[in-house]
């Protein structure tokens, strides 16, 4: 097992890999920016390093620094959490060129499922389902009239190398389509350097359906069930939930052993996310994430399973200690991404939180590395706390979750609290009845 593990993140997500470390006995390192010296992670670690300024590129995603860090403190392994450089696929060659462990997958399952159109070439050679539409990369309009007159209007017009819903754009039809190419093709070079896009037909009201796994390259593989992610604004999730109330058992198991086969024939290792659209009993891949997710808590609550801990096992080495039979789904979980953003316009709201209560009691969790007189910079992702509950019942869960809602106390900036606990009290959610569109239109009505 490693020794020492540096921790290339910030926020909760790297509290919460200096806990899975601090059980395992297995000493961590923080890096940080000068906004962040304070921070929770920081205090806790066993060591830190100063990394760099307040903004990402020179801190965070500064390669050369982290590398240095790991090599000054004798660290044997490194973790990159959750965005910045958790999917940079030469990132994780360069940690193993230097003789440390990247904690993840190989920096080839890295590069081919971080470009989707690769991804999605290789989904179908795995035997996933795909959306109808391009095989690859759409270099004129002429090509994409005729795979778009194929498919079936609407469609999707998407950035190879996108995300955060950057570089995509919707046509109705053939009217549409030529405007709407150009347009994405622009946007996906100003946001990405990369103008190839590639074409999908468009699902009208589909659930986002994630399926989690874990593998460790030997054979082993499991799926961990699926989180409903279809509660987002501007392609970015507000509430998942554990398992999805759209699935019956049949297409849980189903899509489950779909995306644990995949696994397998890739020789994947690590903890990944196969991402599904979801419409009239069917599922279309749309991408893999090569990470650990933001939301993975709720996966560990209908489980029982440290994704965190088992991310660091496979990558020190040691195999599965259990198989698909072994996993078992217990009650229903819920995640409410708590954001320092006015709940209404979302602005961000950066400053001194001068109060902070979280709530507690028996199947809550809150995953945050705030406190009271912590001062949220406003140099990166709003995110500053995750509360996540667990109950025996779908019912059950959302009782709980009000209750927890109403405990919880972030005083001194605006948050996304007061959205949440408009939202579980709305009879479409608390009937399960929503689709990736439906928290837009929601809001809409609300303003």
């Amino acid at each position: 097992m490693f020794e020492k593990v540096l921790i290339a993140n910030r926020g909760e997500i790297a509290l919460r890999i200096h806990r899975a470390c601090r059980e395992m006995g297995i000493a961590t390192v923080a890096v940080h920016s000068t906004a962040d010296a304070d921070a929770m992670h920081v205090r806790l670690a066993d060591e830190s390093v100063c990394i760099g300024p307040p903004p990402s590129s020179k801190s965070y995603l500064n390669i050369p620094a982290i590398l240095s860090s790991a090599t000054l403190t004798g660290a044997d392994a490194i973790h990159p959490g959750v965005g910045f450089l958790s999917e940079n696929a030469r990132f994780a060659e360069m940690v193993e060129e230097h003789g440390i462990t990247f904690i993840g997958p190989t920096s080839e399952h890295i590069a081919m499922m971080g470009d989707k159109v690769r991804a999605k070439v290789a989904a179908k050679e795995l035997g996933l389902p795909v959306v109808p539409g391009s095989e690859g990369a759409v270099t004129s309009f002429e090509d994409a009239r005729s795979i778009a007159g194929d498919a079936g209007y609407p469609v999707l017009i998407k950035a190879s190398a996108g995300g955060g819903g950057r570089g995509m754009k919707v046509a109705r039809n053939e009217g549409e389509l030529q405007d709407a190419y150009r347009m994405a093709r622009n946007e996906a070079k100003s946001a990405f350097g990369n103008d190839e896009v590639y074409l999908e037909k468009y699902l009208q009201k589909p659930r986002h359906i994630e399926v989690q796994i874990l593998a460790d390259g030997k054979g082993g593989a499991i799926h961990m069930g699926e989180r409903d992610c279809s509660l987002q604004r501007r392609h970015q999730k507000v509430l998942e939930e554990a398992l999805s109330p759209a699935l019956n058992a049949e297409e849980r198991h189903r899509i489950g052993e779909i995306a644990r086969q995949a696994i397998l024939k890739m020789g994947y290792e690590s903890a990944g996310t196969l991402e599904f659209l979801y419409e009239d009993g069917e599922f279309f891949f749309i991408e893999m994430n090569t990470r650990l997710q933001v939301e993975h808590p709720i996966s560990e609550a209908i489980t029982g399973i440290d994704l965190v801990r088992e991310q660091i096992r496979v990558a020190a080495g040691h195999p599965l200690p259990f198989s698909q039979e072994d996993v078992s789904f217990s009650g229903h979980a819920v995640e409410c991404r708590i954001n320092a953003e006015h709940p209404k316009t979302f602005a961000p709201s950066p400053g001194q939180i001068k109060e902070y209560h979280p709530p507690g009691g028996l199947g809550v969790r809150v995953d945050s590395a705030i406190f009271g007189g912590y001062r949220v910079p406003p140099h990166y992702d709003s995110l500053i706390a995750k509360l996540v509950v667990h109950g025996q019942t779908r019912n059950e869960c959302l009782m709980r979750l009000r209750r927890a809602l109403g405990e919880m106390v972030i005083e001194g900036i605006e948050t996304t609290l007061p959205l949440h606990r408009d939202l579980v009290n709305d009879p479409d959610f608390i009937n399960g009845d929503y689709d990736i569109h439906w928290l837009e239109h929601w809001m809409g009505e609300r303003d």
